[in-house]
């Protein structure tokens, strides 16, 4: 007679743990794989974003964008889009528009400013009370930070156009405080850049949404990670986690 037997609790238990080890192994790979991935998009966007830019500079005989009349300036200093309740693009006067709005008739579309990265970012970053109840998660099409010296820049006054930073992977909007919130340390060795987001400052709770893409570390301070840099003669590459002394002023003054 023909007896079929099933598997022993033992022989399932055995299988049960082959796939848990199999899954141990997979899921960190697969996991650095997707990140591998946002890292590209990103990047892809910011090239869309400089070929957008090209256009506008070309309209604009050879001159970038106003988005405030000095650094300090807080015009164009914010994540949203549109005037609340409608699909009208704010002015660039408006200090919670976003700096795409300069550019958005030239670059076509807003998902090129955002970040795949950024998605993981806390929503809190955006002022909803102030910025008349939008929608948060229009952050996700508002992941790149202005280097605030483009300003009404003609593309001529810029020394070396590849040494000089459009945009940053950065969880601030427009990057105009020196080294509160950009790369360097003012050229001073040893000294400490975004200490407006380091440990203590008025924006630490933000700090790891700045090297976000590429994190090996869960410290609060140290990601281990990388951000990714649009420079004005378009190419694109990223900066690790530092905290300035590989990072030269002139890369953002243009001087």
């Amino acid at each position: 007679m023909d007896r079929r037997r099933g598997f022993t609790l033992i022989e399932l238990l055995v299988v049960i743990a082959i796939i848990a080890l199999l899954m141990a192994l997979l899921i960190p790979a697969l996991d650095a794989a997707r990140e591998r991935a946002r890292g590209i998009v990103c990047r892809s966007n910011e090239r869309n974003i400089m070929i957008g830019l090209m256009c506008y500079i070309e309209d604009a005989d050879g001159v970038m964008a106003w988005v405030g009349d000095d650094r300090l300036d807080r015009h164009c200093n914010g994540y949203f889009w549109f005037e609340p309740g409608t699909t009208q693009y704010r002015s660039a006067t408006d200090v919670e528009a976003y700096w795409g709005v300069c550019y958005i008739n030239h670059v076509k579309s807003r998902k090129v400013f955002g970040c795949p990265g950024f998605k993981d970012v806390l929503t809190e970053l955006v002022d909803t009370g102030g910025g008349g109840g939008a929608d948060p998660t229009l952050i996700n099409e508002a992941a790149y930070g202005l280097n605030a010296y483009c300003t009404n820049r003609r593309i001529t006054e810029i020394r070396t156009p590849a040494k000089f930073i459009f945009c940053t992977d950065h969880v601030e909007p427009r990057d105009d405080d020196d080294t509160q919130d950009m790369f360097h340390n003012d050229d001073v060795l040893g000294a400490m850049n975004l200490t407006g987001y380091r440990e203590g400052g008025f924006r630490e709770e933000w700090y790891r949404g700045i090297f976000r893409h590429g994190i090996t570390s869960s410290d609060d301070f140290r990601t281990g990670g990388y951000a990714n840099v649009l420079w004005l003669d378009g190419h694109v590459d990223y900066i690790r986690e530092t905290t300035g002394d590989n990072v030269r002023k002139y890369w953002y003054t243009g001087d």
